[in-house]
């Protein structure tokens, strides 16, 4: 399932929740994926989890 994020530029991303691995507040918001790659975004770590549930 895919969630919309806003990275720190303002452009919105689609990213599949399924290979979230890792959300972290340090204090930005980043997503670590099961790949490996990470993205610092302006969702918080509440609203990212939100919108994992609401979509699953």
């Amino acid at each position: 399932m895919l969630i919309e994020v806003t990275k720190l530029n303002d452009d919105k991303i689609l990213v599949n929740s399924e290979l979230i691995e890792v959300v972290e507040t340090t204090p930005d918001t980043v997503i670590t994926l099961n790949t490996g790659r990470k993205m610092i975004v302006k969702e918080s770590r509440q609203e990212i989890r939100n919108l994992v549930k609401s979509n699953g």
